[in-house]
């Protein structure tokens, strides 16, 4: 079980073939190919986690892995919070567990994730079904700000939000069930980035600095 502190930033991306070959320029180390997640959201019948910022996640992909993470605090655009992880043998026999305990499914989402080392951080790619995305995720705000600026991400456009939070941004005024953050339910192809009000931050060249 890993009890820790997740401090990370989230970039929407208009070219991720290119912020690829950065990192292999950079000479990042590839730690997880990429690798298709289901995820499940669980909160109470009266929505209580949700109102706490609590997260209550149950993940399909290489593993099975049930996380908590409790409400975030925000500095300089990273956002930090506590989190509990651990892995089960089983993703029905977890998914009955919490279901035993009361919790209900709220929101299913699913992603494809990449995730590289590049000194202190690590990289994720993540492929959403409305857009491309990368987080970094680091030990501070500091470090974490080098790896934005090695890689030419502008800092200003950094979203304090979550992808469920932008999927509900998405889904407003539209016909889509904001509880089906699928690949099946999107298949219409990506919508812009004004609709899901965030913007681009590979808009800048690379920091020379390493």
């Amino acid at each position: 079980m890993m009890n820790t502190c997740e401090t990370e930033v989230k970039f929407h991306i208009a070219h991720p073939k290119i912020l690829r070959a950065r990192l292999r320029e950079l000479g990042a180390r590839l730690l997880q190919p990429r690798t298709h997640e289901h995820n499940l959201r669980f909160d109470a019948p009266d929505g209580s986690l949700r109102r706490a910022h609590r997260v209550l996640r149950l993940r399909r992909d290489d593993k099975v892995t049930l996380t908590y993470k409790g409400p975030s605090e925000h500095t300089q655009g990273v956002l930090s919070r506590s989190e509990i992880e651990f892995t089960t043998s089983s993703y029905e026999n977890a998914r009955r567990f919490l279901e035993a305990l009361g919790y209900r499914v709220f929101a299913v989402y699913e992603k494809y994730r990449t995730v590289y080392a590049l000194g202190e951080t690590h990289i994720m790619l993540d492929e959403l079904p409305y857009g491309d995305f990368v987080e970094i995720e680091g030990p501070d705000v500091e470090t974490i700000q080098q790896a934005a600026r090695e890689l030419g991400l502008d800092w200003d456009a950094a979203i304090p939000a979550g992808y469920l939070a932008l999927f509900e941004r998405l889904c407003a005024g539209r016909d889509l069930d904001p509880s089906k953050l699928t690949f099946d339910a999107l298949n219409e192809g990506k919508p812009s980035p004004d609709a899901l009000f965030v913007r681009p931050a590979d808009t800048q060249g690379p920091s020379k600095k390493t």
